[in-house]
Order: structure tokens, then sequence, then C-alpha cells
């Protein structure tokens, strides 16, 4: 049994990707795999076949229905605003200790391996008070920390680091998704913050054709789970 908590510096790097990447190296006859989104903002149902919940659902080899959405995502919102302002525009809010115990529980109750995945970056609001990173140190289980291949990702990178080291929170693995953009060589990139990882592995994934969705680097960092 494990669980690992999939989180970012921020938005639109690539967390879904990685997480359904790794849910299709893992997934076997003997290998029981499992993934949720608890929280998602920008979520239109009309299009719920192509919404992040969906992305995982595939991966898992399982259907993209409403009841299995509600079981893998069940905050979701449609502005795409931190979860904060998202629920309110909706006169709704997240009960953070609701949302502890869903994941606790879904922790507790995994046989094989489960992925949670986050919202945005560690710092995002959840309500008026918490954010990811209370959530991430609630649950207290490793991290695979998703960081992009852009310009200043280093900085970025090393400021998540630090704030992780200070809750004591461990790194399962690094994953420098490389960015449409990028001026920096990725292996350059993921040299320069495996110098200052505290010895967490960096593992740099390329950027993929469309329509691509497989690449060793996913075995690299399962290996590491």
């Amino acid at each position: 049994m494990a669980a690992y908590f999939v989180t970012s510096t921020g938005t639109d790097i690539g967390k879904t990707f990685i997480t359904a990447g790794l849910i299709r190296t893992l997934r076997g006859p003997n290998q029981a795999v499992d993934a949720l989104k608890p929280v998602l903002s920008g979520y239109d149902s009309s299009v719920a076949e192509t919404s992040d919940p969906a992305v995982l659902l595939a991966a898992l080899g399982r259907p993209v229905t409403a009841e299995e959405i509600e079981r893998i995502a069940p905050w979701r919102f449609r502005a795409p605003l931190s979860p904060d302002l998202a629920a309110a525009r909706e006169g709704r809010s997240i009960d953070f200790d609701e949302l502890i115990a869903f994941s606790r529980q879904a922790v507790a109750n995994t046989n094989g391996t489960l992925f949670i995945e986050g919202v945005g970056g560690i710092m995002v609001p959840l309500d008026a008070g918490r954010t990811v990173l209370d959530w991430m140190s609630a649950l207290a289980i490793p991290l695979i920390l998703v960081v992009g291949g852009y310009l200043g990702t280093i900085s970025h990178t090393l400021t998540a680091l630090d704030v992780l080291a200070q809750r004591k929170l461990s790194i399962a693995a690094i994953v420098v998704s490389e960015s449409e953009r990028n001026p920096v060589e990725l292996d350059d990139t993921v040299a320069s913050i495996a110098r200052f990882a505290r010895g967490a592995p960096v593992v740099g994934l390329p950027r993929l054709p469309r329509g691509i969705n497989e690449h060793p680097a996913f075995a690299r960092i399962a290996a590491l789970l």
C-alpha cells in the first residue's frame, strides 16, 4: 500500500498528465492503482469528457460517468479561479475537515497505489485560512512535486522546496515537465534543481507530441515510488 500527493509550483504545469502517465505505467493484473482529484476549479459539466477527472478515469480504465467523476472529484467549481474564490462564486465553501477526512479515508482504504492530485500550486487557498500546503501537511504522505521547464522555474522550485522542508514533508520525486516555450535545455534545468534538491530525485519529462502519452521517464518516476 502506498499513497502519494501530486502537487506543483503552479497551475497548468502537468500534474494531471503526469499522474495519468504514472497510472498507466503502474496498472497491471497484480497492481491496483487509483487516483483522486478531490478539488477542481474550472470544471464545465458540459464537456466533462475533456476534464482532468476524465483524463484520470481514462488512465484507470474506468468509464467517464457523472458517478465516477463525483467519486474522484467531489469538490468541483465552474469558475477557473482559486478554489476559495470559485466556491464563493457559487455561494459554497470547502469544508476543510471534510476534505481531510475524505482524503484520509481514501488512503486508509487503498490496497495498492493511490495518487491524490492537488489543485494548482502548493499555496493555493482552499478557504479563508487554509491552503493546499495545509492539506498536504495534514495527510503527511510523500509528495510528487511537478515543476515547469520555463525560465524562472529554478527559483520557484527552490522556494517550494524550502516551504515543504519547513513542514517536514517528504518528496518522493521532483518531475520537471518541459514547458512549451523553454529557453533553457531540459537537462540543464534538471541538473540545476538537483544540486539544491536536498537529496530528492529529479526526473525530466520532455514535452511530448500531441496524442502521445507514453515516455520512459514515467517508468523512471514509478521506480522511485
